[in-house]
This record gives structure tokens, C-alpha cells and sequence, in this order.
């Protein structure tokens, strides 16, 4: 069955925030919060496991009064499955096997933006010695954190020189003095290309501009792997259905939402001496990460906002009972970005494809009705082959059609008795590229300054049952003994009775 869904264009975050307060969604904070440390706490515990509200703190210590530049912070828009439904134009009770989906085709949408002469975020135009990034209540969001973070779920835009073509992405950035804000960027990444292509062109520096505050889809987009070549604001055009309105940077030749609540213009310069030292940060892993050192800096030319501009930010990090904005999205996009992977590859059977929030990624579970030996391992090459495995897909699980990939009991069941790990089950593919953030990575093999990305030990677990066994004749030719669940007749005829034993609820039919 196919899932229809309405596309809804928002206009801002506003118009984000007053439908989720119309749907019971949002909660606001009007008691007075601190930004230090205290913040980021209340956001971490409320969230929950896909089960908290988006949350609108409207009074930030020191920053609440008669004259302070910005003094709301919105967190949480994305971090339960029925947000990123209702964002997608579908029933907030859609299973996230639909979303993943829906995703898939997300990832091949293109809307192109529009471009307008002006729009709200020009009411307030900051340049010179005025700039200073200290008026906005950066977070300073975790104990372990290096500093107060700004960027945490702001679109970072950079362009390639060569074609133009604009990349929306997510990094960390910490505010450093009044104009400096050190980023996370590796290489690897589109922005860290964009850099290449930048240095490789002749050019010293490489304009950048990061909107904060506007419709989901940023966030949603920004830490999506989009293909390469692709603009965001197409796919973001794309979920909302209907153009994004950009304006032109103040100082850079770059474009940004008209309505966003704040904009950061400046350049990043290639040569290390402008280097400023960032990190650590509490980062997706759950765990400290990146060490505190000289990153490439934006140096801010301009800060564009809204009048009463609300900050956009996000707590980093998922762990068992809390899951971060980062790994619901993450659990959705990855999964639909594998899938396509493995469709482009011609791996067929592939029924379904998930990613758990918890690990935001890193794990992935593959759902297949196996026809031919070493499926499983043909999908686990197709998927770490591709460059979207660059910092996901460690771990890949293969399991049977029968088995529900959104049951971790069941996914772990088909472990237990599935695998044999004498019999290949168990593969591990060494020494490949991957995260330079991941903790059980030896300190030197993340250091992706010095090796452009970290470095995995990647492992297949193929859970699935093995066609390299002999036909049983003793099973009627099966490979595999059966399992002791009712047949359908058995289950139908007691289900048929149920209510005569007296017991709660009905029979699920088989």
C-alpha cells in the first residue's frame, strides 16, 4: 500500500512552531532557563526516545530583556517520528517503515528555489564593528563541550566554483570571539570538496553563509546525504512542494532563505595560521568526540535576522531512552538513501531497509527474500562501496523476509539461531573509510586532518538462513527446520475462539 501525502510549505519556522503547538506537539518554557549547561540538560531529558515535545525556551538568562538582540531558542522540532511525519505531509501516526519510503523518493525530488528581492530576514542588516556573535544565547550545551556552540542545526551553504551548485549542510560551529566561528569540516564532506575545489581554483578563501531558523526541511536536508551535485533547497522544494524563496548574502555571492530568523556571512581562509581551536563536543556518537584543536574559522562579514529572532539549536548525541533530532532523521534518510544504494546496484529481494535511532546511523538492518547464495554479502559490498557510507553503515544485519527489522527481539532472535560464524555469517571488511568521531576508533585512525576521514573495521552479520546448506529430506527438502509458531490454520481457529477463553484483546491474523 502506498502512502499518499500532502506536501505542506510552512513559510518559516514560525509557521513550524504554531502547527505544532496546534497539534499538542510543543511546549513552552516561559520560566527563566540558563544557557550554560542548563539548557542543553532540560533538552536532553525531555526529549526522550522519540517521545518528547519540540521545546520553545522564551526566557534565556541574560539575554531577557529591553534591548537583547535574540532571546527564544527552539529545540526538539524533529526529534520524534510524528514531527518529521507531519513535516512530510502525512498522518503523525505513520510507521517509520512508510517514511522510509517516502524518503526514498524524497531523495530523487527536485522543486528548484525562487529567487526574491528581499524578505524578512533583511529587517536587521549587522556589519563592521558592530557584528557580534556574543548577543545570541549560544548554548553552551554540554559540561565536556570546548565552548558555546551556535551552530548546531544551522544550514551551512557553500557553493563549488566550478558549477555553481549550492551544498546545505550541518556542521558543528563554536563561537570563538565576536567574528570567529571554528568549524567541523572534513574533506571528505561536500563542504570539505567545496573547499578543495575552492584552493584548486586559486582562490585563498571560500565564501560561506549559514541560515539558522527556517522551515524543517533545512535541518531535515542539511543532515541528509544528498547526492552530489544536488542542491538541498531542490529536495527541500521538493518535500514542501513548492519553491524556496532565497535572497542574496549581504557579503558573499551565496543565497539563504528569505524567511529565516538569522543569517552568518563570511569566508573561511585556507591558511592554517587562521586556524582557531574548536572542540571537543558532546557529539551523535552519544560520547565526547573531535578534539580540541585548530579548525578552519569563519570569519563573519555580515549577520543578517528577523526582528525577535528565535535561535534554532539541537542536543547532540543519542543514547539509550534519549534520542537526538540528529538520529530520528538520521534512522529515516539513511535507511531510505541504503535502499536506493542497493537498488542502484541491482541487488534485488530487499523488502525493507531501517536504521534504529539509537544509533543514529551506524547500524543497519537489511530486510531481504534471499534468492541465490551470498546475497546478503552482495548488498553489504553494494552499500559499503558507495560514498554514502562514508561516516554510516559499520554494521550491517541481513535477515529474511520473516523477520520484522523493526523489532529488535526479532532481529536479535535471528542472530541467535541464524549465524553460525564458522559458516562466513560473519564477515568483517578492515581498514575502510569512516567516521572520524567514533570512539572504539584509535585516536590516530580518527584523525581525519591528517587522513581527510577516519578509518572503520566494517562487520556483516548475515543473519539470513543459509542457502549453502543441504536440502533436508527429513524437512521435506527445507534447509532450515521450522519454528514452533502456530501454522495459519491453528492460528484461525483459535483465534476464532479467542473470546471463548476468556482472555484480552483478538488473534492477529496471519
Amino acid at each position: 500500500m502506498t502512502v499518499e501525502r500532502t506536501p505542506v510549505a510552512y513559510g518559516d519556522m514560525r509557521g513550524w512552531i504554531a502547527a505544532l503547538e496546534a497539534a499538542g506537539e510543543l511546549h513552552r518554557v516561559t520560566t527563566e532557563v540558563d544557557w550554560n549547561i542548563e539548557l542543553g540538560t532540560v533538552l536532553r531529558l525531555a526529549q526522550g526516545p522519540g517521545t518528547g515535545p519540540a521545546l520553545l525556551f522564551e526566557r534565556i538568562k541574560d539575554y531577557d530583556g529591553a534591548g537583547a538582540r535574540c532571546g527564544t531558542i527552539f529545540g526538539g522540532g524533529l526529534a520524534s517520528y510524528r514531527r518529521v511525519a507531519m513535516m512530510l505531509g502525512l498522518s503523525p501516526d505513520t510507521h517509520p517503515r512508510e517514511l522510509v519510503k517516502i524518503g526514498r523518493s524524497i531523495l530523487t525530488g527536485s522543486i528548484p528555489p525562487r529567487i526574491v528581492d528581499t524578505g524578512p530576514v533583511k529587517r536587521n542588516i549587522v556589519t563592521g564593528d558592530a557584528i557580534d556573535l556574543w548577543d545570541f544565547p549560544s548554548p553552551f550545551w554540554n559540561k565536556v563541550d570546548g565552548g558555546r556552540y551556535l551552530l548546531t542545526y544551522g544550514g551551512v551553504v557553500t557553493k563549488d566554483p566550478n558549477t555553481n551548485v549550492m551544498n546545505v549542510g550541518i556542521y558543528r560551529g563554536m563561537v570563538a570571539s565576536r567574528d570567529q566561528i571554528p568549524v567541523l569540516l572534513w574533506r571528505a564532506q561536500n563542504i570539505g570538496q567545496h573547499m578543495t575545489a575552492w584552493e584548486q581554483a586559486g582562490h585563498t578563501r571560500m565564501p560561506v553563509a549559514v541560515a539558522i531558523g527556517w522551515e524543517p526541511t533545512l535541518g531535515f536536508c542539511g543532515g541528509a546525504p544528498i547526492a552530489k551535485g544536488t542542491c538541498e533547497y531542490d529536495v527541500m522544494g521538493a518535500i514542501r512542494g513548492a519553491p524556496v524563496d532565497l535572497v542574496k548574502c549581504e557579503s558573499v555571492d551565496l543565497y539563504v532563505p528569505a524567511t529565516a530568523e538569522i543569517v552568518i556571512e563570511g569566508y573561511i581562509d585556507f591558511d592554517p595560521a587562521t586556524y582557531v581551536m574548536e572542540g571537543p563536543f558532546a557529539e551523535f556518537t552519544g560520547y565526547v568526540a573531535g578534539d580540541r584543536s585548530p579548525k578552519p574559522t569563519i570569519k563573519v562579514t555580515a549577520i543578517t535576522h528577523r526582528d525577535d529572532p528565535i535561535l534554532r539549536g539541537t542536543i547532540e548525541g543519542s543514547l539509550p531512552g534519549s534520542f537526538s533530532e540528529n538520529a530520528v532523521c538520521s534512522s529515516i534518510m539513511r535507511a531510505a538513501t541504503a535502499w536506493n544504494v542497493l537498488d542502484r546496484a541491482g541487488v534485488p529481494g530487499i523488502t525493507d531497509v531501517w536504521c534504529p535511532p539509537v544509533h543514529a546511523g551506524i547500524n543497519l538492518l537489511i530486510q531481504m527474500k534471499q534468492s541465490y547464495r551470498g546475497q546478503a554479502k552482495q548488498a553489504a559490498n553494494a552499500i559499503w562501496g558507495s560514498s554514502a557510507a562514508h561516516v554510516r553503515y559499520k554494521h550491517i544485519t541481513v535477515v529474511d523476509d520473516d523477520i520484522d527489522i523493526h523489532d529488535y527481539a526479532a532481529v536479535d532472535w535471528a542472530i541467535a539461531y541464524r549465524v553460525n560464524a564458522g559458516e562466513d555469517d560473519v564477515v568483517i571488511m578492515p581498514s575502510t573509510f569512516g567516521a572520524g568521531l567514533d570512539p572504539s576508533t584509535r585516536r590516530r585512525d580518527r584523525n581525519a586532518a591528517l587522513f581527510g576521514t577516519g578509518k572503520w573495521n566494517r562487520l556483516l552479520i548475515d543473519a539470513t538462513i543459509n542457502l549453502d546448506y543441504d536440502p533436508d529430506p527429513d524437512l521435506g527438502g527445507a534447509r532450515f527446520p521450522p519454528t514452533v509458531w502456530p501454522a495459519r490454520d491453528e492460528l484461525e481457529a483459535v483465534g476464532r475462539r479467542w473470546a471463548d477463553y476468556g482472555l484480552p484483546g483478538t488473534v492477529k491474523k496471519p
